[in-house]
């Protein structure tokens, strides 16, 4: 199959909001690809959400930019789906000495034979960045459209496979049989259940009814599996890196049990058993090679133990489980139903240094990759007055318009930069209606102080109010620090920019 025809899909679900027509337009390519090319549904899907087969392939952002901007397009499409995974196939197996170079070459390679339009879809995927809506819960919906199975037996094989590619090969290629079969097997991650948010604890509770109150660790999330002496452990995305958190290994490792699949959080703790900023426990979760700062693992839910799955068991059997064969490594909480009790646990959350608490319903089963209401996470949002120092031109559905924003923090004393000025913390395009899009497109130019082909640099006096859950510490600005999960309230016309928070106010968020 031509990758032009996955990237004109791509583009068709960008630019609808109707996930009907998400899901027949991915439905659509989906039969299309299982009738020409049956081996190649897993990849198209794994292109699609920008999770292809070879996982990441060792290149970056700045050296994708260098090879495209020296690149011409090709003026009409040849390459084919197959191309492009080879190409990933080549640069997942190049390594060692020169492999930059080497690597840079298949890339030119690659992108003077890709259209314009090509150029961009693969770069999206070699960078995990695919703004294209087809997220996997409507992909999910198209494979059950296109193969015509119950989309609750996809979403099942999804989840416990945790790949929805191969999920999508066997519902298009197997029988009904083939896709109940697939089940939980230890030592193949499956997706993790997510959590819905509510504002306080005592609203989740009467969401949930009776339920297990539990901290809100600000770690890393992990899944960890055992099957006899091997020990594996995977990150919210799947990824494998037992090598990196030999700790967490040898606690489950110590456990008195033979085969078991848990689920929890690792982080880092200070001197006093305070957990360390989350930076700190990223740059530990992601180091190659073991670091003096020690990983803690704390688990919240167990879904296998010893043969026995416990998916569809409610959380009140696991939660048991869980106590027996871990006792030192269960994540803090109570059960109630007491919204002042779920009260007082939040606010002692808080007061340790966590982010919040998740509230559970007792008697809920493991619903993996699902984000329902059994599970509703509690966290404080922050909301602060910043300053537009730049917006961007936007990809995708946002292309034409500026989208992502530059925002900066007040510096009256120039602590950080010159007195008065602002100090860049970070930028966001999440919150950004159509409405707030449009009107950034018309007013933004009328501020303009300079610009290059990607960015529209203003004079500094839009005040734009942003809630973010936190900061966290980064050589990348300044200010050292840069915010956490901002996004878009509202545009403060009321404000000028000396009114904006100052960075000192942010710096009091770093614990």
């Amino acid at each position: 199959m031509l990758l032009d025809e996955l990237v004109a899909t791509a583009e068709a679900v960008t630019s609808t909001r109707s996930r009907l027509a998400k899901v027949e337009a991915l439905a659509q390519l989906l039969r299309r690809v299982a009738d020409e090319s049956p081996s190649e549904v897993a990849t198209a899907v794994g292109m699609l959400v920008a999770k292809p087969r070879q996982g990441r392939v060792g290149v970056g952002w700045r050296g994708l930019a260098q090879v495209r901007d020296a690149t011409p397009a090709a003026e009409a499409p040849s390459l084919t789906v197959r191309d492009f995974d080879e190409l990933l196939d080549r640069l997942a197996s190049t390594s060692g000495a020169g492999s930059a170079a080497a690597r840079t070459d298949l890339l030119g390679g690659f992108l003077r034979r890709a259209t314009e339009r090509e150029q961009r879809f693969a770069i999206g995927v070699l960078l995990g960045e695919m703004r294209t809506g087809a997220l996997e819960g409507v992909l999910a919906d198209a494979v059950a459209a296109a193969s015509g199975r119950p989309i609750a037996l996809v979403r099942r094989a999804a989840m416990l496979s945790g790949d929805l590619g191969e999920t999508a090969r066997i519902a298009l290629a197997g029988t009904e049989e083939d896709l109940t079969g697939v089940g939980l097997v230890v030592g193949r991650p499956v997706l993790p259940m997510l959590a819905a948010s509510a504002k306080t604890a005592a609203e989740a509770l009467t969401s949930t009814g009776e339920a297990s109150v539990e901290f809100k660790l600000d770690g890393a999330r992990i899944q960890v599996h055992r099957a006899g002496d091997d020990v594996r452990v995977f990150t919210r995305s799947l990824a494998d890196i037992t090598h990196r958190v030999p700790e967490v290994v040898a606690v489950v490792q110590g456990m008195p049990v033979r085969d078991v699949i848990l689920d929890g959080e690792t982080l880092t703790l200070d001197e006093g058993g305070a957990p360390r900023p989350f930076q700190e426990t990223m740059s530990r979760f992601g180091a190659e090679q073991a670091r003096e700062t020690v990983l803690r693992p704390w688990f919240f839910d167990v879904l296998h133990i010893d043969g026995r799955d416990l998916l569809d068991e409610p959380l009140a059997v696991r939660r048991a489980e869980l106590a027996t064969l871990a006792p030192d490594h269960v994540i803090p909480g109570e059960v109630t139903d007491d919204p002042e009790a779920a009260e007082r646990i939040s606010r002692e959350a808080l007061a340790e240094g966590h982010e919040g608490v998740v509230v559970k319903a007792i008697g809920s089963p493991y619903a993996a990759g699902r984000r329902g209401s059994s599970w509703i996470k509690v966290k404080p949002v922050h909301t602060y007055d910043l300053v537009v120092l730049a917006a961007e031109w936007g990809s995708g559905r946002r292309r034409g318009w500026l989208s992502n924003l530059h925002l900066g923090a007040y510096d009256p004393a120039g602590e950080f930069g010159e007195p008065g000025g602002f100090v860049m913390v970070g930028k966001t395009f999440k919150g950004l209606t159509d409405d707030l899009l449009r009107w950034q497109t018309e007013h933004f130019p009328t501020l303009e102080a300079s610009r290059d082909a990607h960015t529209v640099y203003l004079e500094p006096i839009t005040v734009v109010e942003i809630a973010i859950d936190g900061v966290q510490r980064s050589p990348r600005y300044p200010g050292g620090i840069a915010l956490r999960f901002a996004r878009v309230k509202r545009y403060r016309d009321d404000k000028r920019p000396d009114d904006a928070d100052t960075i000192q106010a942010l710096r009091t968020l770093l614990r």
